[in-house]
């Protein structure tokens, strides 16, 4: 059957059949289809008929013993398929939360692997009745429209919007694995040139990330040792840029914070590494700040921003309370004492 028309259909069709078109479509038989659906037969051949015509074209060829799927249909079903799973896995979620109390939190892949997972363990002991939600993605949502109760986001505080509660500073250090550091001493600047140096490969052509590299960090901590007099190794500074030339064994370099600290936990050389995201592993021995004297303050800092519609719930309160708790605790380990003439927020 060829449905034809001098002019083609441009209406969406309704989706009330594509569920019979489905069963057809898997078990290529009517009979089947109508006893997983609990319809009779003719009541699913109808449906498929209806929906041929609104689709303006055969789905299925009929033959005497069996069904086949036209080319036309194996393209729907493709694409119905999909949509299918993908309704009835929203239902079953919407059908296991309803009644249920629960907290959605946007935030970035590595803080949330490395900062907020490995502590969620101890906010479900107290609160076991509360579902949690992450959205774990690089690209910031917009908080007045998206299905999230809060953000965790790291920002300069001029970016951040009225009512952000600061977490906690940032300062970035030196972090090696202790078998790395026995097989290589690092107990003076000059030393990084005997290593391999790990950072984020896309930090250069970021507003405000440039921060995260070692070349900032190097500028700060050659220009000082070149002032007091003492050995930089390999590091010379052009007089010309002020920037810090420097050669080390060997770059290394990644895309995402937990990337760069799981290289350095496994030995591979000597990561610039955010303070806040590896206090845990620095107080565990898994990790060693070889140069603790050469921490550099970072202007970025961690925030929490509330959604509108998370606002008046206790369960969201309760995770905020929960959060805040947790960041006094990260910025007393990290010894982060603000200026308070700059903050505005604090917990």
């Amino acid at each position: 059957m060829q449905l034809t028309s001098s002019h083609p259909r441009t209406r969406p069709i309704s989706a009330g059949h594509l569920r019979a078109f489905d069963a057809v479509a898997r078990h290529l038989n009517f009979r089947a289809a109508a006893e997983e659906l609990s319809l009779t037969q003719s009541a699913v051949s109808r449906q498929i008929q209806a929906l041929e015509d609104e689709v303006g074209t055969a789905l299925f060829l009929r033959h005497t013993r069996a069904v086949e799927l036209t080319s036309a249909g194996s393209r729907l079903l493709r694409a119905a398929g999909m949509a299918l799973e993908r309704i009835d896995a929203a239902v079953r979620q919407i059908r296991q939360s309803a009644g249920r109390k629960s907290v959605a939190v946007t935030t970035w892949a590595s803080f949330a692997s490395m900062w907020l997972i490995p502590r969620l363990e101890a906010f479900q002991r107290e609160h076991p009745d509360i579902d949690i939600r992450i959205d774990a993605s690089d690209a910031t949502v917009d908080l007045s429209t998206a299905d999230v109760d809060l953000a965790l986001r790291y920002a300069v505080p001029q970016a951040m919007p009225t009512g952000a509660i600061r977490l906690f500073g940032e300062q970035l250090t030196p972090v090696a694995s202790p078998w790395l550091l026995k097989e290589h001493r690092v107990a003076q600047l000059k030393d990084l040139a005997n290593v391999t140096l790990i950072e984020a490969g896309d930090a250069h052509r970021t507003r405000h990330l440039e921060w995260l590299t070692w070349q900032r960090w190097l500028d700060t901590f050659v220009n000082a040792a070149a002032a007091t007099g003492t050995g930089q190794g390999k590091a010379t500074v052009s007089s010309r840029t002020n920037k810090t030339k420097f050669t080390p064994q060997r770059w290394l370099y990644f895309n995402y914070a937990h990337q760069i600290v799981q290289a350095a936990l496994t030995g591979q050389g000597v990561a610039l590494a955010r303070l806040p995201l590896v206090a845990e592993s620095l107080a565990s021995g898994d990790l060693v700040e070889p140069l603790p004297q050469m921490r550099l303050d970072s202007p970025l800092v961690y925030w929490l921003v509330l959604a509108p519609r998370g606002v008046q719930r206790p369960e969201v309160k309760a995770f905020c309370d929960w959060l805040l708790a947790q960041a006094a605790e990260t910025r007393e380990a990290i010894g982060d004492v603000p200026d308070p003439d700059t903050v505005d927020h604090m917990d």
